[in-house]
């Protein structure tokens, strides 16, 4: 899987460190806006968060796609605007948002905006 590592460049470096053996990192950035204009051809962000941060960690990172959805709700957009920005059904939006929400531990699309700042996965 081919990875881009967002965060600090002292926390990228541990997390680099940490990475299993598969994972191939595929550029470096200072935030998820960043990653974005890299367009490097990865499968998923991995973001070094802080380690004082009261967020768990996250147990699977989020894809482009999900994060693609998450700055768009984060934009205060709905499913159906969503939808016809990224030229997919309302359905498809729905199923990459459910898995945002598991994937970050959210009840709902603002918890999942909050978390993912806090995580510094979408730009403000």
């Amino acid at each position: 899987m081919r990875v881009v590592l967002v965060g600090p460049p002292a926390r990228r470096q541990r997390l680099r460190e940490q990475l299993p053996i598969g994972l191939d990192v595929v550029a470096d950035a200072a935030n998820v806006a960043e990653a974005r204009a890299l367009h490097a051809a990865a499968d998923a962000y991995l973001i070094a968060a802080a380690s004082d941060s009261d967020e768990p960690p996250l147990i699977e990172s989020l894809t482009l796609r999900e994060t693609q959805v998450l700055e768009l709700v984060a934009d205060g957009l709905s499913n159906k605007e969503i939808a016809s920005r990224l030229g997919v059904s309302d359905e498809t939006v729905k199923f990459h948002l459910a898995s945002v929400l598991g994937k970050l531990g959210a009840s709902n699309r603002t918890d999942a905006v909050r978390r993912a700042l806090r995580r510094g996965l979408v730009p403000l």
